[in-house]
């Protein structure tokens, strides 16, 4: 099994050649420090200016996708460019969405909370010195479970109440988290890579639960990739591959009962499920986000290239939804 592709880098400190000056990238490798000097840091952030949102965006349902420095904002499913959110981010890489329409962007030791369509995060969650790599909301709470990595040392599942305070703490021997995702009743699945990133893993925090329990899949991956409940299964990326499997659960055990494959995702970091459509983001030239029917698969059936720079996660907020914040 190859190591986790993380952007531009690799769970375990191996840079790859997309390191290279013009490739795309994201945040460093899960577990190494941030390296940036703190006045390159400084002088990047400086370029951005203030964060803007068109009047009518909040009316719309909205495509989030974390964009180098930013996060950009679109119309789905037209794509229409509507905002960009600038919130001096160190790296935004990964996001998630809950039912009252308020998105999650994660960001080095960040995840920060921005209702439908509003321009300034209502919130922040901050775990000192962690780095967020995934987030999920559990639809029958409104609680957000974060991977936290620490190195290869450190690994835990954090579970907030209310999506607010301090969070509950999990961990699975040396597993190293990845991506999590709640089911529709509230059960929690976890995938990540144990100790030098060579075997996969995957545990569930049933609901109600207190300890994570380990979960044999009958698939093997490359990398792992995102956990998304599709409105009927659980499903399991694999970032090399550019797979997303379908699995049913029974005891610890998940057996897979489909396969779709994102023809042209070229690793992608994160894509998101919704409804029959299948919406990421990738690096290549040039830079775009690709809409895929779902579960079909195969060729892209849309693409949005305005105001792409290097993109890395999406996510869906739902207008009909949307909460005050």
């Amino acid at each position: 099994m190859k190591s986790l592709d993380f952007g531009r880098y690799v769970l375990g400190g191996v840079a790859l050649a997309a390191m290279l000056a013009g490739c795309g990238g994201s945040q460093p490798p899960i577990g190494a420090p941030r390296a940036m000097p703190q006045s390159r840091a400084i002088a990047t952030r400086a370029k951005h200016g203030g964060s803007w949102m068109a009047p009518d965006a909040s009316k719309h349902d909205l495509l989030y996708v974390t964009n180098n420095y930013d996060v950009t904002v679109y119309s789905f499913p037209r794509g229409r460019l509507v905002g960009t959110l600038k919130h001096h981010f160190f790296r935004p890489v990964t996001e998630c969405s809950d039912k009252a329409g308020n998105v999650y962007v994660t960001d080095g030791d960040n995840v920060f909370i921005y209702a439908h369509g509003g321009k300034k995060p209502f919130r922040t969650l901050t775990y000192s010195g962690a780095l967020t790599v995934g987030c999920s909301s559990d639809p029958t709470t409104g609680n957000l479970a974060v991977t936290y990595e620490f190195g290869f040392s450190r690994a835990y599942v954090a579970v907030y109440k209310d999506a607010s305070g301090s969070p509950a703490l999990y961990q699975s021997g040396n597993l190293i988290f990845a991506y999590c995702g709640y089911d529709a009743t509230g059960n929690l699945y976890v995938d990540g890579t144990y100790g030098s990133g060579e075997d996969f893993g995957f545990v569930e925090l049933p609901k109600g639960g207190s300890a994570l329990k380990l979960i044999t899949l009958n698939q093997s991956f490359q990398n792992p990739g995102i956990v998304q409940w599709d409105g009927k299964y659980i499903t399991v990326g694999d970032n090399t591959a550019d797979n997303i499997y379908r699995f049913t659960f029974s005891g610890s055990r998940g057996t897979l009962v489909g396969t779709t494959n994102l023809a042209g995702a070229y690793g992608m970091l994160q894509w998101w499920i919704e409804g029959d459509k299948v919406v990421g983001g990738n690096g290549n030239s040039p830079p775009a986000v690709n809409y895929w029917d779902y579960p079909a698969g195969g060729n892209p059936i849309k693409t949005i290239t305005k105001g792409m720079l290097y993109p890395d996660g999406a996510t869906i907020s739902h207008a009909s939804k949307a909460g005050n914040g």
